[in-house]
């Protein structure tokens, strides 16, 4: 029986360990199998590029200038959000800055 858990994005059973992290060839995922993105009662954490914790509510703030995908807007950096709500998917916050609705993920913000 394969001890190496499966892949928590494709579901595939064809990881394979590198030092401390586990691969799958199938769709590139690397994660730690030691550091969990839920909490203890199941709840998924979000954290941001300094590793602060974020909930729904928070302020953030870019750390780096954007460019909005299909347009030629550009998001500045230290530009601040209305409150944020975090949701399921590869882009964790869903949020206003400059009243556009947008999609961020966690790495390129830092709690304000």
């Amino acid at each position: 029986m394969n001890s190496i858990p499966a892949c928590p994005v494709c579901s595939s059973e064809n990881t394979y360990p590198d030092d401390a992290m586990i691969i799958c060839p199938d769709c590139a995922h690397e994660w730690n199998p030691s550091e969990s993105n839920h909490a203890e009662d199941g709840e998924r954490v979000v954290k941001d590029s300094n590793g602060n914790v974020l909930a729904d509510g928070d302020c953030v703030l870019l750390i780096k200038d954007l460019k909005l995908k299909g347009s030629s807007t550009v998001l500045k950096k230290g530009s601040k959000t209305k409150p944020i709500r975090l949701v399921d998917g590869d882009h964790e916050i869903d949020c206003k800055i400059d009243n556009t609705s947008i999609m961020l993920k966690a790495c390129f913000v830092k709690k304000a």
